[in-house]
């Protein structure tokens, strides 16, 4: 998420926080709005010093990401689950089939 959008995220929370409050702790129009502005300011700024901090301490370096490995670990998965889902169809074919000899039996019991 963009810092920007983060800001503008907590901002609106903290409007509806502020709206809540002050709706239970207000006695008239002006406590309201005064609950609402002070608690969306304090989650406004509070989402900056968040944005501030958390670019303070973000750090780009580069790292080496081992993209052979991967792909043979990929392809050995998609493997196996192709394997797995071939077992799985046979499986269920042969319920299938035993199902339908079962109500053939029952239908020839019936009748």
């Amino acid at each position: 998420m963009l810092g920007e959008n983060f800001v503008y995220f907590f901002t609106v929370q903290g409007f509806f926080v502020g709206i809540i409050f002050g709706i239970l702790k207000s006695l008239d129009a002006n406590g309201l709005f005064m609950y609402t502005f002070v608690i969306t300011a304090f989650f406004y700024l509070f989402s900056h010093v968040i944005i501030a901090l958390y670019y303070r301490t973000m750090t780009v370096r580069s790292s080496f990401f081992p993209k052979d490995a991967h792909e043979k670990d990929l392809d050995f998965f998609v493997k196996e689950i192709n394997k797995r889902e071939k077992i799985i169809d046979a499986a269920s074919k042969i319920t299938d089939i035993a199902v339908k000899m079962n109500s053939e039996a029952i239908s020839e019991k019936d009748s």
